[in-house]
């Protein structure tokens, strides 16, 4: 990636899109650190951080630590891409949806933008009120003076334009620099948090604790301090390990596909004769991407994020306590939960995406067939099967990556990881993402054409 980098800076053209793009995530990580008014961050990121386990922790995560900040970008890219995919299932419920986007052509394409912006800013004002309920039922605001009500307003309406702004931005990197701009801000947000990360893992493995002072040690809370005093040095080796071990599994599974071969049956039409080539169709084995673990661990920590609302302290032996430990993110009803709601998304969504019916129909229209299967059902049948077999491979695989944070978890004593693999996957598909854009553009631009 750094010699593809390297030769696109040489384009005058290319290093124009790579300096705006630097630019524009420049922006969203100064937003990223501008305070919203009238909110306690000391107080809420001590809050946040007994919070492992819940949807907040993913949010901080996606968000670069935002979240955990209160600042102007807390809610991130989250509102756009819920916007995204829920009109995107309901082009599928909705008729007319569907023929706006398929049969719209351009202006059918600006009308369903149209519609995800307004439902980002929707599902901001949402987003923004319910952390606003947060803060207040938590105490977590610093009013210096002010009414509730004008703070709440602040507060909302500064989260909602941070969300639109986020936005804003992703679609400039899209138009006018480099890659996919929602996947870039994920991109930055994530690898935002690389240098805490390593230095929380010097502080576990270096004995750093024996070195701060009395005053700085008064703050840490006893699990901090016992899991400085469990964690084995050794275990650095193990994570610098597997932490390369993962993105070698991630960058092979994302570029593995399965490929059916199609034959294309000669004909004839005026005095030219078409078809008789042999292609295939490529079906990717994570064809979902990271979609269903995200939906899965919103959903498996909804116990966790239901009761950090509810005031009331819990009684050690009680049934609500129970259940929570039941539920806890390093659990084992935590991750079979987890890897059950990932097998499930992940068929979901594959069969939201690629329909092999309609594969099939268009291979017999336009002359084309498996070979050993008949055009039409026996040749859906078979993609069907194929895509089933997939599906299954792609989600174990998906699973694995999201239980492999809570077995390490387990086995070292913490009560969470910072890096996970559902941020390996962000991180690595964008690379490559933006790797082969960058490829496919360079490779346009030395094209001499057939009269040099």
């Amino acid at each position: 990636m750094v010699q593809t980098i390297r030769n696109a800076w040489k384009i005058p053209e290319l290093r124009r899109k790579l300096i705006f793009t630097a630019f524009a995530l420049l922006i969203f990580r100064l937003g990223a650190a501008v305070p919203v008014p009238f909110i306690d961050t000391e107080l809420l990121g001590g809050y946040l951080t007994n919070l492992t386990g819940t949807i907040f922790e993913m949010m901080n995560a996606m968000s670069g630590n935002a979240f955990a900040m209160g600042t102007v970008f807390a809610l991130g890219v989250q509102p756009y891409i819920n916007s995204s995919i829920i009109i995107q299932l309901l082009t599928i419920a909705i008729p007319a949806l569907e023929r706006l986007q398929k049969e719209g052509g351009e202006e059918g394409k600006r009308k369903i933008t149209f519609i995800t912006r307004v439902a980002t800013v929707a599902i901001g004002v949402l987003q923004g009120s319910g952390y606003f309920l947060m803060l207040n039922a938590n105490h977590l605001l610093a009013l210096k003076g002010a009414p509730t009500w004008a703070a709440g307003l602040v507060i909302i309406l500064t989260f909602t334009a941070g969300s639109a702004l986020v936005m804003w931005i992703g679609e400039q990197i899209t138009e006018f620099g480099i890659g996919n701009g929602i996947s870039m801000i994920l991109f930055a947000g994530i690898l935002s948090r690389v240098p805490a990360m390593v230095h929380t893992l010097w502080m576990y493995t270096s004995h750093w604790f024996d070195k701060v002072t009395e005053a700085e040690k008064a703050n840490w809370t006893q699990q901090q301090i016992d899991a400085y005093f469990e964690l084995n040095p050794a275990w650095t080796v193990v994570i610098v390990v597997g932490i390369v071990a993962l993105i070698a599994l991630v960058v092979y599974i994302s570029n593995a596909e399965r490929r059916i071969p199609v034959q294309y049956a000669k004909r004839v039409v005026g005095r030219k004769m078409y078809g008789g080539q042999s292609t295939h169709i490529p079906i990717k084995v994570n064809m979902s991407g990271v979609l269903p673990v995200i939906f899965a661990q919103a959903i498996a920590s909804l116990p966790l994020t239901i009761n950090s609302f509810i005031l009331t302290p819990m009684v050690e032996g009680s049934f609500r306590y129970g259940f929570m430990e039941a539920f806890k993110s390093t659990g084992l009803v935590y991750a079979v939960l987890l890897a059950l709601l990932i097998v499930g998304f992940s068929y979901f969504y594959s069969t939201v995406q690629f329909n092999p019916i309609e594969v099939s129909n268009n291979l017999k229209k336009n002359g084309g067939f498996v070979p050993g299967f008949r055009p039409g059902r026996p040749t859906a049948d078979f993609i069907g099967k194929v895509l089933g077999k997939i599906t299954m491979f792609g989600a174990i695989y998906l699973a694995i990556l999201a239980l492999i944070p809570i077995i390490l978890s387990n086995l070292i004593g913490m009560d969470s990881l910072s890096i996970g693999g559902t941020s390996v996957i962000i991180v690595v598909g964008v690379a490559l993402e933006t790797t082969k854009v960058l490829e496919s553009q360079m490779l346009m631009r030395h094209y001499k054409g057939f009269l040099e």
